[in-house]
């Protein structure tokens, strides 16, 4: 079956998004940042994290011809040795003990020319943590399915008054004895 086989085709030939995804990492992985059409940073996402994932597996590797191979496949990819070297040699080790997502994307919004969304990626920061997730509360427990709720609910201010006429006999009958 070929389900779920086209993703990311942005309406080019295989040969001319192999290319121009080659030339994106590139450009990531030599700046660090890149701005790009929110189509193509989607696409190039995977297309980095993979070779990223290489980078951090030759780091990981204490074989030679492990890292050698590695390097190879990278290559063989993105097409550009400088590249490679760089990503290799000076960013692989903030990847280590990451586990995964290794870029990040921001929307910038509508270019001005063909009002094409415009977005940053990015590599993440071995020390950056993201967001934090706030601590969600905890929800009550649900009744039983026959129990019916009560439309009428009790009023506090006929318990506090219950308590005070409570409180009231007692305090007079010590006093009238």
């Amino acid at each position: 079956m070929r389900h779920l086989k086209h993703r990311h085709q942005l309406n080019v030939k295989k040969e001319h998004r192999e290319a121009m995804m080659a030339s994106l990492a590139s450009a990531l992985f030599t700046h660090g940042r890149i701005q790009t059409t929110l189509a193509k940073a989607k696409a190039l996402r995977p297309y980095a994290e993979k070779v990223i994932t290489y980078s951090k597996k030759a780091a990981l590797s204490e074989d030679k011809a492990v890292k050698l191979h590695y390097r190879r496949l990278a290559i063989a990819t993105i097409r550009d040795v400088d590249a490679v070297a760089k990503l290799f040699n000076e960013r692989a080790s903030e990847f280590v003990k990451r586990p995964g997502g290794y870029t990040r994307i921001y929307k910038l919004g509508a270019r001005i020319g063909d009002a094409a969304e415009i977005a940053i990626i990015e590599l993440i920061a071995a020390s950056d943590e993201g967001y934090k997730k706030s601590a969600k509360k905890a929800k009550p427990a649900k009744k039983a399915a026959g129990a019916k709720k009560s439309t009428k609910a009790k009023k506090e201010p006929k318990s506090e008054e219950k308590t005070e006429e409570a409180a009231a006999p007692a305090e007079a009958s010590p006093a009238q004895a």
